[in-house]
């Protein structure tokens, strides 16, 4: 490995078992390379400790949160690539993908004249909060997975039930009451019970994480504030607050209507009709999924519980008739919108006028809520209303 004076950037390839870098000068020219070894924690961080304090750039694959926090804590300034971006550029120069490649091709990127490589490393905190999230997601799908179990138990022994949610009060004593008398064979009695035993620790789970997030949401203003619009529930509301991390980054609510996989794209070319419908109109699929789902399925509930919604809502599906999975995903992105507002302007959600004010206090009391500067929108108005 060279001097480490002269170097002014660096690219890490990431691996399960080991890391290689590279290290250029200002120039561009490779001055060392480097291969670490993940299994001695000890001995990698005195090497992270002994490289010199440049930007260094991670592809955005398995292990960068681990690593990027080993470098941050060396005193380097670690930053984030997207790995689908750095493919479709390695594949464009006609590049073979080898780990020292890889690593020369990451050591480039800081030289380019504009980010279009880089993606948001979240921070620790924010990465907490959506292992949270995730955690009690993985045990809401193994409570599907075992209540499917226990119903494929009963369907193969033809048995009936008139319970309309066959887990409830009543659906668990019938259940109980399968598992210790004769109407099923042994075999499936001790399957059944242990199926309920395993549910009822499952179930037992979903509830202490409910409760964590629960408190995380009431000790967060932003989440209170996404909690207060119509329809986020507190399972949702602290959904949105993990995956949108720090709502600074955002411009507008635009922007986070597009990461959120909300806003419409129309792929076409070639001559165009004008009378005709658009083509190849979709959401998008480069985004966060998980905020997808939150703001459609907080949409389902704005709709049944605000007039203002359900104008959008029915405005967009001619009163329900037609088009109805569009039209949530147009309430949601309204959501998405309004949601952004109150939060970046630090209001909760009303959407009921103030009573007795006139045109021109109510303009002076939108106007101190975005600030003297920018335009008015629509989302503005409903958020301090």
């Amino acid at each position: 490995m060279g001097s480490h004076g002269n170097v002014s950037q660096m690219g890490l390839d990431c691996h399960r078992n080991f890391s290689r870098a590279t290290a250029r000068d200002g120039a561009g020219k490779v001055v060392w390379r480097q291969r670490l070894e993940h299994a001695d924690r000890t001995r990698l961080r005195e090497q992270l400790r002994q490289w010199p304090k440049v930007p260094v750039v991670l592809e955005g694959t398995f292990g960068w949160s681990w690593m990027s926090d080993e470098l941050g804590d060396a005193g380097l300034d670690p930053h984030l690539s997207s790995s689908r971006k750095v493919a479709a550029w390695r594949e464009a120069r006609g590049m073979a993908k080898t780990n020292k490649r890889d690593a020369d091709l990451l050591s480039e990127l800081w030289s380019e004249k504009q980010n279009w490589w880089e993606v948001w490393l979240a921070p620790r905190e924010v990465r907490d909060q959506r292992e949270l999230l995730r955690y009690r997601t993985t045990l809401v799908r193994m409570q599907t997975s075992v209540k499917n179990r226990v119903h494929a138990t009963l369907h193969r022994h033809g048995v009936l039930h008139p319970f309309g949610d066959l887990f409830g009060v009543a659906g668990m004593k019938f259940l109980q009451q399968l598992a210790s008398d004769d109407t099923l064979r042994d075999s499936s009695r001790v399957t059944l019970a242990g199926y309920l035993k395993l549910l009822g620790q499952v179930r037992r789970q979903i509830a202490a994480a409910t409760r964590q997030l629960k408190g995380q949401v009431r000790r967060s203003d932003e989440g209170n504030r996404w909690r207060s619009l119509p329809g986020v529930s507190w399972v949702l509301a602290y959904t949105i607050l993990a995956e949108v991390g720090r709502i600074e980054r955002f411009k507008d609510g635009r922007r986070l209507s597009s990461y959120s996989l909300l806003a419409p794209i129309a792929d076409d070319s070639g001559d165009e009709d004008p009378g005709a419908r658009p083509v190849g109109r979709h959401v998008g699929h480069v985004g966060r999924r998980t905020l997808k789902w939150a703001f459609i399925a907080a949409a389902r509930g704005a709709v049944s519980k605000s007039a203002f919604f359900r104008a959008i809502f029915d405005r967009r599906t001619d009163g329900g008739k037609r088009d109805r999975g569009r039209g949530y995903i147009a309430v949601a992105r309204e959501l998405c919108r309004v949601g952004y507002s109150c939060v970046k302007n630090g209001r909760i959600y009303q959407e009921q006028r103030p009573e007795r004010m006139n045109k021109k206090a109510s303009d002076l009391l939108v106007r101190e809520c975005v600030g003297p500067d920018r335009p008015l929108a629509g989302a503005d108005v409903v958020a301090v209303r």
